[in-house]
């Protein structure tokens, strides 16, 4: 039942993004859409990058557990951070603007607003390499509690940039979008909080 209320939140995000994705979201370039220095590209861009480790990550510890439970979870974060990537990269598309760009991760946000990334991170809350292998090397019970610790981690940092793009962003759909994001994966971090409880662990940070 816990796990039900994570689900239809998550789900709505997808039902109220979905229905947009090949349509022209308009911003505040000059011929209707974002520039390619705009918040609203950063976002996609950035975020279309921290996603891809969700997804990779979840599929590693499907492999390394029999859990039902992280199971579920893994594979629903995996296919909802899958979809809304596909997202970011089209609106990139529609927009005619590069998926990739010069300058360094979440620039577009003010520096103030930007919490440091771990030694060996591209952005804040990603693992790094090492990290993702040593999820690779791990089976059980150990690899349950690594990746709970790892997502929790990732959800943090995916917060706090869609928390910038819900401010700063001006395309309508991209910020609802930014905003079930928040609500989504604080409720996974609030769901991983007690699966690392029942496991005798504890987030890292």
């Amino acid at each position: 039942m816990r796990y039900a209320g994570v689900a239809v939140a998550v789900a709505g995000v997808l039902v109220a993004a979905g229905a947009i994705t090949y349509a022209v979201a308009e911003g505040d370039g000059s011929d209707g859409a974002p520039t390619a220095a705009s918040a609203d590209a950063g976002f996609a861009r950035d975020m279309a990058v921290h996603h891809q480790q969700a997804v990779e990550m979840s599929y590693i510890v499907r492999d390394r557990t029999k859990d039902a439970e992280v199971r579920r979870l893994a594979y629903d974060i995996a296919q909802t951070q899958a979809n809304q990537r596909g997202m970011l990269l089209g609106w990139l598309d529609l927009w005619r603007l590069p998926k990739v760009s010069a300058d360094p991760p979440m620039t577009w946000m003010d520096m103030g607003d930007m919490p440091s990334a771990g030694e060996g991170s591209l952005m804040p809350g990603m693992a790094t390499t090492g990290e993702m292998k040593k999820l690779g090397t791990l089976n059980g019970k150990q690899a349950e509690i690594f990746y709970l610790q790892l997502m929790t981690d990732h959800h943090q940092g995916g917060i706090h940039m869609a928390k910038g793009c819900a401010q700063k962003c001006t395309v309508g759909v991209e910020k609802r979008l930014a905003q079930g994001m928040v609500d989504a994966q604080q409720s996974e971090i609030d769901l991983m909080a007690g699966m690392l409880k029942e496991r005798g662990a504890k987030p890292r940070s």
